[in-house]
């Protein structure tokens, strides 16, 4: 198993193919209690346009992509309407006495694993190679995961994210999760 950047759009369709397949709607509520699911369903227009500001890290094995954790940078808040409310939360949050939002950090967009691979350490895989790439860029990973999320939350724990915010919106209960790359604590 290789984990990269995405270089090509058939990748890029890769990930809109794992996304469907992982997306709350598609999958049972067993499922999503067993193996978490995604809320988010991308366009490949913003797929791409959030790709050529910061390559998407994807896990491929045999020529297919198996895997991705998407990068979305601070610009693009406005480019998925259902992530607004986090992105006016974050607004709002302090974090070790600062404004969160002028800290350096952008969003972890979203992170998915195809079920075959689940619970094979391909998360926290995707996770150190964003940290490898990213970390001398930004302070700071910060995402969003629905409190139904069990899976997703214990995952995101485990790796070292802290949940410095939860709030509700129309759709759901939010956590939103800091990993802080200056503490040594996590992978």
């Amino acid at each position: 198993m290789k984990i990269k950047c995405t270089e090509t759009h058939d990748e890029l369709n890769q990930i809109l193919e794992i996304q469907k397949e992982n997306h709350y709607n598609n999958v049972s509520k067993n499922f999503m209690n067993d193996k978490g699911f995604v809320t988010v369903l991308h366009s490949f227009k913003m797929l791409k346009k959030m790709h050529t500001k910061a390559p998407q890290i994807i896990a491929k094995e045999h020529g297919q992509v198996v895997a991705y954790a998407l990068v979305m940078l601070k610009e693009f808040k406005t480019l998925i309407p259902v992530l607004s409310p986090m992105f006016k939360m974050i607004e709002k949050i302090n974090f070790k006495g600062k404004a969160l939002n002028s800290l350096s950090f952008y969003v972890m967009g979203q992170i998915c694993v195809k079920d075959q691979y689940k619970r094979k350490g391909v998360f926290k895989k995707l996770y150190l190679k964003h940290k490898e790439l990213y970390s001398g860029m930004f302070e700071y990973c910060i995402t969003e995961v629905s409190s139904s999320n069990k899976p997703s939350m214990m995952a995101h724990q485990k790796i070292g994210f802290q949940t410095i915010y939860t709030f509700k919106d129309t759709t759901d209960e939010w956590k939103i999760l800091l990993w802080d790359w200056n503490e040594t604590k996590g992978v």
